[in-house]
């Protein structure tokens, strides 16, 4: 995908967040963590981030159920490794796990930038 496709994909992702996206986004946007940068889909290689934070290589993603047959899990092994090999750490949570559980995903969140950089 040339870069001008990809961008406008990026916009039209941007604009229709689920709800699990939406939440996240509430909490980590205009650097309220931890005053990291987080930014919305992303694009990294072939792949389109949900929120990345180039400063400290950190990708968020958040996964609904198509990530949990194999294909999708098979895709995101893919996905990730290609994002470890360029040095990005990756945090998945489920759709569920965002819903149900938002203090749990802060928190591990949270944690999570201060190993990556003890000094925020």
């Amino acid at each position: 995908m040339n870069a001008r496709p990809k961008i406008e994909f990026c916009r039209d992702l941007r604009r229709e967040q689920t709800e699990a996206e939406k939440l996240v986004w509430i909490y980590i946007r205009n650097r309220h963590m931890q005053k990291i940068k987080f930014r919305r889909q992303y694009p990294i290689g072939d792949y389109i981030i949900d929120f990345y934070a180039p400063s400290i290589k950190l990708a968020i993603e958040i996964d609904g159920g198509q990530h949990y047959e194999d294909i999708g899990e098979s895709k995101d092994k893919v996905r990730s490794q290609y994002l470890n090999s360029q040095g990005i750490k990756v945090l998945r949570f489920t759709n569920k796990d965002v819903l149900g559980n938002m203090d749990g995903v802060y928190d591990v969140i949270e944690n999570t930038i201060e190993e990556i950089n003890p000094s925020s």
